[in-house]
């Protein structure tokens, strides 16, 4: 297994040494995931693949609003969180986050090598197990809208180089987002990254309590090209056995640029669709199986496996 640099080892040695000095005073938590899968894609060989993530979380104060948070996984890039059994050149884990983070009851702020993400992860969103330089402010404006903010820098996405020193400010993100009752939301957001300039919008319709439909746009300012999204999630079953769904179509123009390989699982560029499945495997706690198939113009892929939670 490799590591990253010494940085990035005391960075998650920290959390583990802060707790065992200080012992009751602070509070200690921490989850861990791990997901097997099968990948099957047409234009190349099939793979089985694991993933691991880890979650170390240190409260810093007696009601929990200062907290010291790291996260690490496997992958070797921004938007890659997996390795390869039988690989020689894939087998690595990082520690790609550590952050303060302070809570209060209008909002957070976070500050250090920060999630890319404010709460849920939208398909337009920038991939979950990737990292940010610099610091988020989220604040409530009235009771059911918010806006945040977000500098820093996002430049070499490279895993090993998320605890690099900062070099420069290339990254900020405003964005607005709101509810409309129960059943209504939306995001609108300008955001400056990888050297362009982007205006996202998304709006969530939850037509009954266990469906959900999405329908998201990214424009790139200085050209014509975008990526739209419309698809639907939530909740079904097969007799009495409850399971869980996402579907999506896709278009993102040729020319959108690096942002695009910096969300969740790209494929590529044009047309695509993708649906995923999954549910509760009931012999065993915190564990499920999932079935999951893209297609994006000539190119198809499928996955299968099972993923296992731990919390503590």
């Amino acid at each position: 297994m490799k590591w990253a640099e010494s940085t990035t080892i005391f960075g998650v040695l920290f959390l583990f040494v802060s707790t065992n000095a200080v012992g009751e005073s602070l509070s200690f938590s921490q989850k861990l995931d791990m997901q097997f899968r099968f990948d099957e894609r047409s234009d190349r060989d099939h793979r089985s693949q694991y993933r691991m993530r880890y979650y170390p979380s240190i409260s810093l104060s007696s009601d929990d609003a200062w907290s010291l948070n790291s996260f690490v996984v496997t992958g070797e890039s921004f938007a890659s969180s997996h390795n390869t059994f039988g690989s020689e050149t894939s087998d690595h884990l990082y520690a790609r986050r550590l952050y303060l983070r302070y809570e209060f009851s209008e909002g957070k702020m976070e500050a250090g090598i920060i999630p890319t993400y404010k709460g849920r992860v939208s398909s337009s969103g920038l991939s979950k197990d990737g990292w940010i330089k610099g610091m988020r402010s989220v604040y409530a404006l009235q009771k059911d809208s918010e806006i945040e903010l977000v500098i820093g820098e996002l430049d070499n996405t490279n895993a090993n180089s998320a605890f690099d020193s900062f070099h420069q400010l290339n990254y900020v993100e405003l964005e607005y987002s709101a509810k409309m009752g129960q059943t209504h939301s939306y995001e609108v957001s300008v955001e400056r990254m990888t050297d362009s300039n982007f205006v996202r919008g998304e709006y969530r319709w939850q037509y009954n309590p266990s469906h959900t439909l999405f329908v998201e746009s990214v424009q790139q300012l200085s050209s014509s090209s975008s990526k739209f999204v419309i698809g639907l999630s939530g909740k079904t079953s097969m007799g009495n056995y409850p399971l869980s769904y996402f579907s999506h179509y896709s278009y993102v123009s040729e020319g959108f640029g690096p942002r695009a390989e910096l969300t969740e699982d790209f494929l590529g560029t044009g047309h695509g669709a993708s649906a995923e499945i999954s549910g509760d495997i009931t012999l065993i706690n915190d564990t499920e199986w999932f079935i999951r198939a893209d297609v994006v113009d000539s190119v198809s892929r499928l996955l299968a496996g099972i993923k296992v939670s731990f919390e503590q």
